[in-house]
């Protein structure tokens, strides 16, 4: 008797290398931005233009020892990845991406625990991040996770890889979690 199996899924949430950083900025630019973004609801395309990384600075994020880019693959392809960085008190969450067609599948709240699992085996008390203030879906989902306005703002970043559509001034809420 032969068996087939079909529609096997084999997924994973592993380190990021060298060798996926094509395919990360292609995952990451069109979550973040354009046309493709808008299948999702994590879309700044409304916000801004241009891509929200490249190449080059993933390179030097992978690159640098303090900071870890975990991906979730399906099959060996890149569905998700989020990016986090060792500082001195917390790990900083940046860049939590999700395919657009994926969105509110899971895989953001996967990596998320992930994150979280990566920071207690690091020791480190506490996650961190920020989120421009107007993408209140976004920070309600952060917060129906366990994390916190702390209050503080940060300055939205002027950049020459993207530009802002929109007259109103960005800037950027702090969030953080206690994880231990």
């Amino acid at each position: 008797m032969k068996t087939t199996i079909r529609n096997l899924r084999i997924t994973m949430i592993t380190k990021a290398t060298l060798e996926d950083i094509s395919a990360l900025n292609k995952l990451i630019n069109s979550a973040y931005r354009g046309e493709s973004s808008k299948k999702g609801w994590t879309t700044e395309a409304d916000l801004l233009v241009g891509s929200r990384t490249t190449e080059k600075e993933l390179i030097e994020i992978i690159e640098d020892k303090k900071n870890t880019i975990l991906k979730f693959t399906e099959n060996n392809q890149i569905l998700g990845c989020v990016l986090l960085i060792e500082k001195k008190d917390l790990l900083y969450l940046g860049m939590l991406t999700v395919a657009p067609e994926l969105q509110n599948s899971g895989i953001g709240k996967k990596l998320l625990q992930y994150a979280e699992m990566h920071a207690s085996k690091l020791g480190l008390s506490k996650m961190g991040m920020t989120v421009i203030t107007v993408r209140e879906e976004l920070i309600s989902w952060y917060k129906r996770h366990g994390y916190e306005d702390t209050v503080a703002r940060e300055p939205f970043p002027v950049s020459d890889v993207f530009s802002q559509t929109t007259n109103e001034p960005l800037e950027f809420m702090v969030l953080e979690k206690r994880i231990l």
